[in-house]
């Protein structure tokens, strides 16, 4: 089965970025996302199946966090739940990449419910992105 055969819908998001070359670069070589159609102020990229676009947006609203787990959350942030094979190799790429993190990669609330791999990483416009694995997905959604 494909993504585009799963019976879970794909989402479609758009986030303000202020420089496209720069967009393009992170998401396409750092994070190696297939890119999509474009024009002059937007690209649309492949995020694991799902429609992300980056839009051309100079201006910046103000910062927000949240803690979780003794660590200051960037609020709005986005990302994938990934398999924790999957995460740990986006996490050795990243690193390769000489990427900052905001949260370095950590399991999250260990031996609790929801234990979770998670990293936390801003694109080049300052976008957070949080990258999460679950080693038993039926704690995704556990309380």
């Amino acid at each position: 089965m494909t993504v585009l055969d799963s019976p879970i819908p794909r989402f479609h998001l758009a986030m303000p970025v202020d420089d496209l070359a720069a967009a393009r670069h992170f998401y396409g070589e750092t994070l190696g996302l297939e890119q999509g159609r474009s024009a002059d102020t937007w690209i649309d990229w492949n995020l694991h199946g799902h429609q992300f676009v980056t839009h051309l947006a100079p201006a910046r609203a103000q910062r927000i966090h949240n803690p979780v787990d003794g660590h200051d959350v960037p609020v709005p942030h986005f990302g994938l739940i990934l398999t924790v094979p999957e995460f740990q190799k986006l996490a050795e790429r990243l690193r390769a990449a000489s990427t900052t993190f905001v949260i370095e990669p950590y399991v999250r609330f260990e031996g609790q419910t929801g234990e979770q791999w998670t990293m936390f990483l801003l694109d080049p416009a300052g976008n957070a992105l949080e990258f999460k694995a679950f080693a038993d997905d039926s704690q995704v959604f556990a309380v």
